[in-house]
């Protein structure tokens, strides 16, 4: 829980950055399309499914993320979007649904943050929520755990158009997993460990 609180008062923290003219000029404003590419690895659930067998639609979201200049090179960038929803399939077979919320946040070494091209790399973590899970598996209800506190890692680069706009192009390694319950009892882990590739647009203020 100390791992879990620490990552929300970061989040918060990155929000309620001063908002004065001066200080918005070390703010950058993005709006992403994210692909989801889900690895879907889990373990056999006993006497029912092999290994691998649980397995969570690759999904296109929109995203929004907010990047804090400390410095030329140093920066901080939380990702944001609305709940989004997901279907679960056990052998190819729908067992329904849930909804995750997965706010990320990460550190970012910019090393030429006045060129053309401006690459960067980061590395943090990423929180996931689930909610609203809503499948069945046997006559019985099948749920997940309610949060996943796990690394990030990723690489970017942004091209300024002028000196407020710019496109992004973001890949990211999220490391996502949950135990998978039916009625209370556990029969899986399931590892999404999903890989997001992210294109998109900039306003610095």
């Amino acid at each position: 829980m100390k791992a879990l609180s620490l990552a929300i008062a970061a989040a918060i923290g990155i929000a309620a950055l001063p908002a004065s003219a001066a200080d918005l000029s070390n703010l950058m404003v993005r709006a992403r399309a994210v692909n989801l590419d889900m690895a879907n690895k889990s373990d056999a659930i006993a006497g029912v499914a092999p290994a691998d067998a649980i397995t969570v639609n690759d999904k296109t979201i929109p995203e929004v993320d907010l990047t804090w200049f400390f410095t030329p090179n140093v920066s901080a960038e939380l990702i944001l979007t609305y709940p989004q929803k997901q279907t679960v399939s056990v052998g190819g077979a729908a067992i329904g649904t849930f909804k995750h919320l997965p706010p990320t946040l990460t550190l970012q070494y910019r090393p030429f943050p006045n060129a053309a091209i401006q690459p960067y790399v980061g590395a943090g973590v990423n929180l996931t929520y689930t909610m609203n899970n809503n499948m069945t598996a046997l006559g019985k209800r099948v749920t997940l755990d309610a949060y996943s506190l796990k690394p990030a890692l990723q690489v970017g680069v942004d091209i300024p158009v002028d000196k407020k706009w710019s496109i992004n192009v973001d890949v990211k390694k999220i490391w996502l997993g949950s135990d998978v319950y039916l009625d209370g009892t556990k029969i899986s882990h399931v590892k999404l460990d999903p890989l997001a590739i992210s294109v998109g647009v900039g306003y610095r203020f």
